[in-house]
């Protein structure tokens, strides 16, 4: 159904296109390469390198995005969350999404491989294919673990990033990716309890529409501890002085009490979740958006602050 039909506003075909590779989550994942970058340098990279990386990295979440549109179009169009996306409303028909992220995909990989380095275009094409085909295609709708592997796609941006500056990949980069890793659950965990109806309308099996809020907190909590001590990892590897080390120990001690309070407030849930656990669950999502964008300011300031 065309939007003007329901009676909805409509978007421009540019914005429609746009609303495809969903930018809030574009711009979640730059957040974490520049920093990655001047961590790489230790100071400032070249300008050029920069703008090149977030362009082709852009590019190749974008792709990335509308080609998950495309595959999930039958069920975004029975989910609340999901019916104003352009290929549920009629914006963008099946095969223009089809050419626009496939195009994305090869722009990216080609601009890459030109104005960065082979290994940087490489990793982006990999992203690619593994949320596409691993996630999508794979995992999400068989098992309540697609989120744990599928996340490693928006764990590439680091190793793109550093491979950029060093054209190859070290210890620092592998311990940013498990930083990442390992967030991946606490921050869609708690969303996928607040949506669990939708999620369960569609026979899409996330840990929060399969499971009860009790158990969901009691993962989240897990995995947030691993993440903290992935985080603090970095300090002896990197050898990262105050502005990062101080940083990581307080904002792993604010998601860890944040986390911890979930499960609090997940008690009084029964199998499905009640208004109290799902409030409590939407304030950890977005206290994890805050945590990691913090967390890699913190990364990106580091180089420039003497450790004395």
């Amino acid at each position: 159904m065309h939007p003007s039909e329901a009676g909805r506003p409509t978007r421009s075909r540019a914005a429609a296109f746009l609303a495809l590779t969903k930018p809030r989550i574009i711009e979640l994942l730059l957040i974490t390469t520049v920093p990655t970058m001047l961590l790489a340098a230790g100071g400032l990279p070249p300008v050029g390198l920069v703008l090149a990386t977030l362009v082709g990295g852009a590019l190749a979440a974008g792709s990335a995005n509308t080609l998950n549109c495309y595959v999930d179009r039958d069920i975004d169009a029975r989910m609340d969350r999901t019916r104003e996306r352009p290929l549920v409303t009629g914006e963008v028909s099946p095969r223009e999404a089809l050419v626009f992220g496939t195009g994305l995909g090869v722009l990216s990989t080609a601009w890459l491989a030109v104005l960065v380095n082979p290994l940087s275009a490489g990793l982006a094409l990999a992203a690619i294919a593994f949320y596409l085909f691993v996630y999508t295609l794979g995992l999400k709708r068989r098992t309540s673990q697609n989120i744990v592997w599928g996340g490693a796609a928006g764990c590439m941006p680091v190793l793109i990033g550093w491979s950029a500056v060093t054209g190859g990949l070290d210890w620092e980069a592998l311990v940013l990716f498990g930083v990442i890793f390992l967030w991946t659950p606490p921050h869609y965990w708690p969303l996928s309890m607040r949506y669990a109806r939708d999620y369960s309308s569609v026979d899409v099996p996330m840990l929060g529409a399969v499971e009860r809020p009790a158990l969901v907190a009691r993962r989240i909590i897990a995995y947030s501890w691993a993440m903290v001590a992935c985080s603090l990892l970095l300090v002896p590897v990197a050898g990262t002085g105050p502005v990062y080390t101080f940083g990581a120990v307080l904002l792993g001690a604010w998601f860890l009490v944040e986390a911890h309070g979930l499960r609090r407030r997940a008690r009084l849930a029964d199998a499905s979740p009640d208004p109290v656990a799902t409030a409590g669950a939407m304030r950890v999502f977005h206290v994890s958006i805050s945590y990691l964008s913090l967390l890699f300011v913190a990364v990106g300031v580091d180089p420039f602050v003497p450790w004395w």
